[in-house]
């Protein structure tokens, strides 16, 4: 049975959904537990983006020990280089060359000729080559290039050194059956004297991401590139979590498996939704909040008498699974710590586990039980904060005769200073912003305002997500927060927010290089 690779973009094009800002101490989080999951190569960025990115795949590079670490490059020589100098300490480094073959891309963006987009491919990745072992092709928006010089693209690829082909479908266009021949097409004409490993990427313009990834799957695809969630720009990439639990419950019909941890598949989805500040929708594939939920009396039924009846993926599949140790108010730190291993949180430091009980005694004076959920949101709220700039410490809320609410905010920054500024608001959450917008002083608008219980119930935890727009230069942040109280919540992610518009603003957070932009204008 044929084993497939699955490649992991989402710190580079999941980066690239509206909103989406990693740190790079949450782009390394995230990395360790990609690393965790089984991912086999990571893409951790496009080095000559920006500084942030650069030092995010250099730290990445320096972090991981299993799994290869990949840089994006235009067919541009700097872009090559800064791939190269940011992967330097990585132990499985890889370097990904894309330019466009599409007519409408080599027309109207590379101003290029087809055989200038050839002349470039054969002398960028021999150029890649020479510095790496493993080098990655694309013909970007490869699914509306003629078969003929896609072919051609792809050989003179692999002629100059290649040994991944990956054939994106750049805009979500490509339907299933033509995706597979594609493939065929490729696979069946493409000529080396080594293995040579084909692998799709897929948008999800038209719903159609997870379809096209399975059917180049089934005609001989090698390894998956997609995102944790599906996040991405427009639509999105392929959720990487549907392909492998798919690969898992038809294994028998594609013939193929992989290295994917699939307990290790909530865990990682709630991180990068996390970090990230998407929700996942209830009604999501695999990883939903409704996924195992059957509201029909039949279906309900059926599913207490054989849970196969309606279930072809079970809870535990996934890592959802019923506390093993219940915790509450009484359970003492050794009790905890147990929980953490039992959940996968083995790399915890001291210091982190300090901070964790603390705050885990604080939550179970609030609850009657401490779920996994819980557990798995206090740690993913300790372990990686934004250090820079000031942060939620506190609020205090006083109710008006006149209807009104009066919010004071406690601000801390590192070095513990604390700034307290009050304002008034029609309801306890607008007083909130206000105060902080009066703190930060920005033009910042507020898109949107959402609320998700992490666990079922009353008392559960808050994670609030919001989206606020830059006034100044259109950019879009997401952010979220976490606490017991809703309003604290709010109060963490819109200060979470404000923090990125102000790092832009000072210039911390610089423009990038798009690589989508022309190789000869690198500065679009």
């Amino acid at each position: 049975m044929r084993k497939i690779e699955f490649l992991d973009t989402s710190l580079r094009d999941g980066e690239q959904t509206p909103g989406v800002n990693f740190s790079i101490k949450e782009k390394v989080a995230i990395a360790k537990q990609l690393e965790k999951w089984g991912i086999s190569a990571i893409e951790a960025g496009f080095p000559a983006a920006s500084p942030d990115s650069f030092e995010a795949v250099k730290e990445i590079a320096n972090t991981l020990t299993k799994t290869a670490v990949t840089g994006l490059a235009r067919a541009v020589k700097s872009d090559i280089d800064a791939a190269f100098d940011a992967l330097k300490n990585a132990k499985y480094p890889q370097i990904h060359v894309f330019i466009a073959t599409s007519p409408v891309h080599m027309q109207y963006k590379l101003k290029k000729t087809p055989d200038e987009v050839i002349a470039s491919i054969t002398e960028h990745v021999t150029y890649a080559r020479s510095l790496v072992e493993i080098v990655e092709f694309s013909p970007e928006d490869a699914t509306r290039t003629e078969k003929d010089f896609l072919l051609k693209a792809v050989q003179t690829a692999v002629d100059a050194g290649a040994t991944y082909i990956n054939i994106p479908d750049t805009v979500g266009y490509t339907t299933p059956t033509e995706y597979y021949e594609t493939f065929k097409f490729l696979i069946d004409n493409v000529t080396s004297d080594r293995d040579i490993v084909f692998s799709p990427h897929c948008h999800d313009d038209l719903g159609m991401a997870t379809a096209n990834t399975l059917a180049a799957i089934k005609a001989g695809a090698g390894r998956v590139e997609g995102t944790v969630n599906g996040i991405g720009e427009r639509a999105g990439n392929v959720a990487l979590e549907e392909v492998a639990v798919a690969l898992k419950i038809r294994e028998i019909y594609y013939q193929a498996t992989s290295d994917i941890v699939l307990n290790e598949t909530f865990a990682t989805s709630e991180l990068v939704s996390r970090f990230s500040g998407i929700p996942v929708p209830k009604n999501k594939a695999v990883i939903g909040g409704n996924a195992f939920a059957h509201e029909s009396g039949i279906h309900q039924d059926g599913v207490l008498k054989n849970p196969e009846t309606y279930e072809i993926i079970t809870p535990e599949l996934v890592g959802v699974k019923k506390n093993s140790l219940p915790l509450g108010k009484l359970s003492g730190r050794h009790a905890f710590i147990t929980k953490l291993q039992e959940l996968g949180f083995d790399e915890v430091t001291d210091a982190e586990m300090k901070e964790l009980f603390s705050k885990f005694k604080v939550l179970a004076d609030k609850k009657n039980e401490i779920t996994d959920a819980d557990i798995r949101a206090l740690v993913a709220g300790t372990t990686v904060e934004n250090p820079e700039g000031f942060q939620f410490d506190n609020l205090a809320i006083r109710s008006n005769d006149d209807g009104t609410q009066t919010v004071t905010i406690s601000l801390r920054n590192e070095g513990q200073e604390i700034i307290e500024t009050t304002a008034n608001g029609s309801g306890s959450v607008e007083a909130i912003f206000n105060a902080i917008d009066q703190f930060f002083n920005q033009s910042v608008k507020l898109d949107s305002y959402n609320i998700i219980a992490v666990t079922e119930g009353i008392d559960a935890q808050a994670e609030v997500h919001v989206t606020v727009e830059n006034n100044d230069t259109g950019t879009i942040f997401n952010a979220s927060g976490l606490d017991f109280d809703v309003l604290r919540a709010s109060a963490i992610a819109y200060a979470n927010a404000n923090t990125l518009v102000q790092r832009e603003n000072a210039g911390i957070i610089t423009k990038k290089i798009s690589e989508k932009a022309n190789p000869e204008d690198p500065e679009d």
